[in-house]
């Protein structure tokens, strides 16, 4: 589909069932969701895709169906070189167990992320939250993965409160603040200060742009340019079935143009993120 090399840092796999969101009737609005590996792959090869960190489809209100396809997505990495897994934990105390035996498969070859939402539930201040959280953040260290978290404005998705992750964790956890705030709140509370504080500060914090209303990447684009850090955390993303491959990368591609940012955006900081050495199970056994 392109010339530029592509790394993709947030795409899902695994089909949902069709749910009654906002009270409406079911459906099905994730209509490119891939159900298989087969058909993961054929989307990469017909995207130019070269790397691509793969996590687990959610969205519909039942943890075990996110947490289902662990499996699938280690098995993915597991079949081709280009994909990397990301596993699905949750921050809810009633998740506790589903949450342990996802921390189990953490050292599996092909897993470089753990991926957290409080759009099931739970929240970053909810003091019962913290102890899973605290697991969550320990095991991440532990392996070197990074921790990502999804951000979109207002309740517990919010900058607000998933930025307090940044601030506990991010010191000696990367995390991947999916979706740059997801929304007008959150760019402007990330682009017009608190991402570079954050990076200024020594946190370890990324970002993606997918959802990103229209301005952002320019902006965004023109804020690293203008205070001269941030290049180095930026990451493109699709965040297919939910995001639109070709609308992501062509917003992307636009506002990172053809440069240093760009080549970092589309593939370097993927490479220095997901491709760097990491801990295995092996590697902590042995004496």
């Amino acid at each position: 589909m392109t010339t530029r090399q592509i790394f993709d840092a947030h795409r899902h796999l695994g089909v949902l069932p069709a749910h009654p969101f906002y009270g409406g009737p079911a459906v099905s609005p994730a209509t490119t969701a891939r159900a298989t590996i087969k058909q993961l792959i054929a989307d990469l090869d017909a995207e130019g895709v070269e790397r691509a960190l793969i996590i687990p489809n959610y969205g519909v209100p039942d943890p075990d169906i996110a947490f289902s396809f662990n499996e699938l997505v280690i098995e993915a990495a597991q079949t081709d070189d280009r994909i990397r897994a990301g596993l699905w934990v949750s921050p809810r105390p009633q998740d506790e167990q589903r949450t342990a035996r996802a921390l189990a498969l953490a050292g599996e070859e092909g897993v470089r992320a753990l991926k957290l939402s409080f759009l099931l539930g739970g929240r970053v201040t909810d003091p019962a939250c913290r102890p899973p959280l605290d697991r969550i953040f320990r095991e991440a260290e532990r392996l070197g993965l990074v921790v990502h978290v999804h951000t979109s404005p207002g309740a517990a998705s919010d900058i607000d409160e998933v930025g307090h992750l940044v601030e506990w964790y991010a010191d000696r956890v990367p995390v991947h603040l999916v979706h740059f705030g997801g929304g007008m709140s959150g760019h402007i509370k990330l682009a017009g200060s608190r991402f570079f504080d954050w990076i200024a500060a020594g946190k370890r914090v990324y970002t993606d742009l997918s959802w990103a209303i229209g301005f952002a990447p320019y902006w965004l684009a023109r804020e690293i340019e203008r205070r001269g850090i941030g290049q180095d955390r930026v990451l493109f993303a699709s965040d297919q079935p939910w995001g639109d491959f070709a609308g992501e990368y062509a917003r992307m591609s636009a506002a990172a143009g053809d440069g240093e940012l760009g080549e970092l955006v589309f593939h370097d900081t993927f490479t220095a993120l997901y491709d760097r050495p990491r801990l295995t199970r092996h590697h902590e056994e042995t004496p």
